[in-house]
Formats: structure tokens, C-alpha cells, sequence
């Protein structure tokens, strides 16, 4: 009867959790998160042989671009964002694991990877856009 007891009240509370209103409020649009924040995260990493780092100011930022860009793939998977939850998830999974990896690199000052990288970067941009944005590559 203990046991039932238990069993009963653990599924009240996940009912209670699952029920429960979202604590997130998004703010900007797609188009705002692509324009303001992937972008350009994104452009430091491709393009950070331009400039690469000579300190740790310089690597801070890197870092920096390379979490946001990360933490980004979160945010596409938020609420409305989301645009269904097979492909739009596995394409964003893509963006948040090159993304993690090039934070990673940035973490141990390891230029070559964050450059070696850039492949897995582009293919996820490329990925999810030929799949969610009209008339791409065409």
C-alpha cells in the first residue's frame, strides 16, 4: 500500500510539472536571433583567422562567440521557435555541437581546431537552411 501511496503521488507531480506554465519568454524574432546573434558568432568563428587571437582578451571573445552560438541551438528549440521536433531538432543539434566544440577549442587556445571546425560549422548553416529557408541555394 506504501508503494501505491508513493507510485501515486510521483505521477501527480510529474502531471503537475509537465502542466506547468513556461518560465521563458522569447523575445526577438528568428530572423532577429539569426541577424543579431548567430551571424555574427558564427562570422568570428569562420572568419577568426583574420584577426586571431593574441591574448587572452582576444581568445575571451572567441570563447564568447563560440557559447553564444552554441547556447543559440537552445534558443531555436524554445516554444513557437521550433519548428517541428525531428529535423528542425536534429539540424539545430548540429549548430549546438559545432558550436560546443569550437568553445571547447577556444577554452584550450587551440586555433587549429576552432579552424577545423569551420567545415561542420558551414554544413550545419547549410543543412538547416536548404530544409527551413525558401528558395535557399537555389
Amino acid at each position: 500500500m506504501r508503494i501505491f501511496k508513493l507510485l501515486l503521488l510521483a505521477g501527480l507531480a510529474s502531471v503537475m510539472i509537465a502542466q506547468a506554465p513556461a518560465s521563458f519568454q522569447p523575445v526577438g524574432s528568428m530572423s532577429q536571433l539569426m541577424v543579431d546573434i548567430i551571424y555574427p558568432t558564427s562570422d568570428a568563428l569562420f572568419y577568426v583567422e583574420r584577426n586571431p587571437p593574441k591574448n587572452d582578451r582576444d581568445w575571451n571573445l572567441i570563447r564568447g562567440a563560440a557559447l553564444t552560438l552554441a547556447e543559440s541551438g537552445n534558443l531555436l528549440l524554445m516554444g513557437s521557435r521550433s519548428r517541428d521536433q525531428d529535423r528542425w531538432v536534429k539540424d539545430t543539434k548540429l549548430m549546438i555541437d559545432a558550436g560546443t566544440a569550437a568553445f571547447k577549442a577556444a577554452q584550450k587556445k587551440d586555433m587549429q581546431a576552432i579552424l577545423d571546425l569551420n567545415e561542420q560549422l558551414s554544413a550545419s548553416c547549410t543543412t538547416c537552411h536548404l530544409h527551413y529557408r525558401p528558395n535557399y541555394g537555389r
